[in-house]
């Protein structure tokens, strides 16, 4: 099974926020979860700074040994920083999920009741929903 941190919240596209109590601006990556299941990743590709995105948005890609798959925005908001060291070095995906391997961070605007908690994302993984 995979970690999955308390402090968190989730997405059922299998990302994960941080920040979310902290203030407007959160912090984007994907799941140990999805990560597990992409395999090798060997490629990312990240929204712009200054983007303005919708939650459920398409915003980037990951691509692994396997497939590809969609990147997607959880709140809406701007892009304030994406994570150059996942685009040059694609394997902390894999090794760092939850650390290393963040993709972005958004300026939130709007509400956030669509995400899940560990708890609720754990029965979503688990089969268990």
């Amino acid at each position: 099974m995979s970690n999955i941190p308390d402090d968190l919240s989730y997405t059922k596209e299998h990302e994960w926020v941080a920040g979310l109590d902290d203030g407007l601006t959160v912090t984007v990556g994907v799941t140990a979860f999805a990560a597990e299941a992409l395999g090798d990743v060997v490629y990312v590709q990240l929204p712009e700074v200054g983007a303005n995105v919708q939650a459920g948005d398409s915003v980037g890609e990951v691509e692994s040994t396997k497939s590809v798959s969609e990147i997607y925005a959880p709140l809406g908001g701007e892009v304030v920083e994406v994570n150059q060291a996942v685009v040059d070095k694609p394997d902390l995906v894999n090794t760092d999920p939850y650390g290393e391997g963040w993709m972005f961070r958004v300026r939130v605007e709007g509400d956030h009741e669509d995400l899940l908690s560990a708890e609720e994302y754990t029965a979503l993984t688990s089969g268990d929903s």
